[in-house]
């Protein structure tokens, strides 16, 4: 009896251009990628917004988030990926699907976030979840730098024990849902903050 072929922790792309074709494998690297059901969820939450927009992913990890919005014609992914063996695995994976508009770059998110921003469409937040403090300082500097404008969308996925999270009074929760292990929600921007 054959055996099925395994895609353990190979991720597969649910929607759009790509659909059914599996990013680079990540099997050997101890992260946590967002799972299909998490994904098909949130890119429904997405679906009017995604087209043409212009995205961050703050700790790209795989790509998965990248990918699965460049499948869903993004116009235009910024990648943030600090691990340089995670950032090869991404770069293999755009080039094997031969994607253009995702700018990669291998550094840390809160360095990056620190200088003066431009506004995206849409932010994916999901760092690694032990390292609480990172994602409340991402928070911190992306509403502080001008990485956001009225409208903005921004994704938070983290662990669901993570109840001591400080959003900002002007990102207004849309969306929200949750499972044994983690919770997502995305949140809105009301206004920016003037200077």
């Amino acid at each position: 009896m054959k055996k099925k072929k395994q895609h353990k922790k190979n991720i597969k792309i649910i929607g759009g251009k790509f659909r059914g074709r599996y990013l680079n494998s990540v099997k050997h690297i101890k992260i946590q990628p967002t799972n299909s059901r998490t994904k098909e969820t949130l890119f429904n939450w997405l679906q009017k917004f995604i087209k043409n927009s212009i995205c961050l992913d703050c700790f790209s990890g795989s790509g998965n988030l990248s990918i699965e919005s460049a499948s869903r014609n993004s116009l235009f992914i910024t990648a943030l990926e600090k691990n340089k063996k995670l950032f090869k695995i991404i770069q293999k994976t755009i080039s094997k699907f031969k994607i253009k508009n995702i700018h990669l770059h291998c550094t840390n998110t809160l360095t990056w976030l620190k200088k003066k921003g431009h506004p995206y469409d849409i932010i994916f937040l999901d760092p690694p979840f032990k390292k609480r403090h990172i994602l409340q300082i991402t928070i911190f500097l992306i509403n502080q730098n001008d990485w956001i404008k009225k409208n903005s969308l921004i994704y938070i996925e983290k662990s669901k024990n993570f109840t001591t999270l400080i959003i900002p009074k002007n990102w207004i929760c849309i969306k929200y849902h949750y499972t044994r292990r983690i919770s997502y929600s995305l949140y809105q921007v009301s206004y920016t903050k003037k200077k």
